[in-house]
């Protein structure tokens, strides 16, 4: 049992430590506190709560790895590389593909709610 919440608290540890260092992060984080409030607000039904965590989740998650990645890139290769700096951008390529999927399905959730 012990290692199991010890695998909780470095997941969130990692998760502070991301959000603490990494300004696209910190956007996210604010990005997802305007949904969530506007959630609250609309009374949006549980399957489009569905649809906006799911959203949520997969940029959080996209952000999170792409961080993990450039981190382990300037640890393994910390001089300029032309490989390393593919391997960077397409990780954060991955980020806005999630990105602007979430956007179209925020999208499709709120346009109702917004416009007459």
């Amino acid at each position: 049992m012990n290692k199991l919440v010890n695998s909780f608290a470095f997941a969130l540890k990692g998760i502070r430590m991301a959000v603490g260092e990494q300004r696209n992060l910190k956007i996210h984080l604010a990005m997802t506190s305007l949904v969530v409030v506007a959630g609250i607000y609309f009374a949006i039904p549980p399957i489009e709560w569905c649809i906006v965590v799911f959203a949520i989740g997969l940029v959080w998650v996209a952000e999170l790895m792409n961080t993990a990645i450039e981190q382990m890139v300037d640890l393994v290769e910390p001089k300029q590389n032309p490989l390393a700096g593919k391997v960077k951008d397409i990780a954060a390529g991955g980020v806005l593909a999630a990105a602007i999927c979430s956007m179209v399905l925020g999208l499709i959730v709120f346009f109702k709610y917004v416009m007459p």
